[in-house]
């Protein structure tokens, strides 16, 4: 596994417990711990610790369904390629899962379930969750967390395609060169014209 496949923070991030109550803001209103610094790789802390101590930092804010943290993802895909995991919409936001949520097992007829823990998916994606995938990165080295690596993808893609459109642009341009205005056709020869008119060889009185 590549270092670049896995960013430093991303395990720290998964393994961290959120919505604590924030030991130095607990009686304020938004004392609860929901936000997570990816530059210091620390505990989880509330909004007030944010503007005191992660100002200028790296933040992600993490939210709640169901019991289970999710991330929008507006705000991870900046610094993930989360490619290959599932997303839901939650009160009108994008979001995925950080971590898998035990499921009893699929029944027949599921169409699409996550290459790790089984669970049914809603869509065609290899992962249920952020740390699903991470689970598959460390097993099968076959996706990766690098934008970098994304770009690059993206780049070659892009300039192999751009490649393939100027070459048919040239060659489009080439054979406009190429070809002159058409020639009309000839006109029917004299012969060709009295073809079918019967010839009488002269016969002599």
């Amino acid at each position: 596994m590549g270092t670049m496949a896995v960013p430093p923070w991303l395990e720290s991030l998964l393994s961290t417990a959120f919505f604590t109550v924030c030991t130095t803001h607990g009686d304020a209103a938004r004392g609860e711990c929901n936000m997570y610094c990816l530059d210091c790789k620390g505990d989880a802390f509330c909004f007030y610790c944010r503007s005191s101590k992660h100002k200028d930092h790296q933040v992600i804010q993490i939210r709640r369904s169901s019991y289970h943290d999710v991330v929008r993802v507006t705000e991870i895909q900046k610094v993930l390629d989360i490619s290959g995991v599932q997303t839901y919409v939650i009160n009108s936001a994008r979001v995925l899962f950080l971590n898998e949520r035990p499921q009893p097992k699929s029944g027949k007829g599921v169409a699409h379930i996550c290459e790790i823990c089984g669970r049914s998916l809603l869509d065609p994606f290899r992962f249920c969750s952020l740390g699903c995938k991470l689970v598959g990165i460390k097993r099968n080295g076959n996706a990766s967390f690098s934008l970098e690596a994304k770009n690059e993808v993206v780049v070659m893609d892009r300039t192999r395609r751009e490649g393939i459109s100027k070459e048919e642009e040239e060659l489009r341009e080439g054979s406009q060169q190429d070809i002159y205005p058409p020639t009309p056709p000839p006109p029917p020869s004299s012969a060709r014209r009295r073809k079918g008119i019967p010839h009488r060889a002269p016969f002599g009185s």
